[in-house]
C-alpha cells in the first residue's frame, strides 16, 4: 500500500466501475456497491473511509434535494478515482461552508468537499452535477 491510501495493483487506462440510478429506496445499497468497486479498484483505509462517506452525502443530498432520485458514475482514469453525481436539484454553493454549530442541517456538501481531493459542482436550470476525485 502507498501513502496515499490504495494498493500499487490498479487496472491502467480509463475503467468504468460502476453506474446507476437510485432513490431513497436503494441509497444503502448503492453506498455498499460504491465501496466494494473502490476497494476493488484498491482503495484502502481512511481515503476508501473519506471517499464513500463524500460519495453517500452527495447521493443522499441527491434524493433530498434533486427531485428524490439521481444517477451515479465511477470510474479510474490512471492513479485518480472519479465519481460523478447528477440530479434534478437547484445545487448548492459553489465552494461549500460548514454551517453554524446549532444548524442540524447543511454539512453534507461541506463533508464531502472536504473528504476528496477535488470537487467540482456545477448547476443550472436542468439540475446539478458534481464531480469528487481522489487518488
Amino acid at each position: 500500500m502507498n501513502e496515499q491510501g490504495h494498493s500499487e495493483t490498479q487496472p491502467s487506462g480509463p475503467q468504468d466501475l460502476l453506474a446507476r440510478e437510485f432513490d431513497r429506496h436503494t441509497l444503502v445499497r448503492l453506498r455498499h456497491e460504491v465501496e466494494r468497486a473502490c476497494r476493488g479498484w484498491g482503495l484502502t483505509g481512511l481515503t476508501l473511509y473519506r471517499f464513500v462517506v463524500a460519495v453517500n452525502e452527495i447521493t443522499t443530498n441527491a434524493v433530498r434535494h434533486g427531485g428524490g432520485h439521481g444517477r451515479l458514475s465511477l470510474w479510474q482514469q490512471g492513479p485518480r478515482l472519479f465519481c460523478r453525481v447528477d440530479d434534478q436539484g437547484p445545487g448548492g454553493a459553489a465552494e461549500p461552508r460548514l454551517p453554524p454549530p446549532d444548524h442540524p442541517r447543511g454539512r453534507g456538501l461541506w463533508l464531502a468537499r472536504n473528504n476528496v481531493e477535488r470537487f467540482t459542482l456545477r448547476s443550472d436550470a436542468q439540475g446539478t452535477s458534481i464531480v469528487m476525485e481522489t487518488s
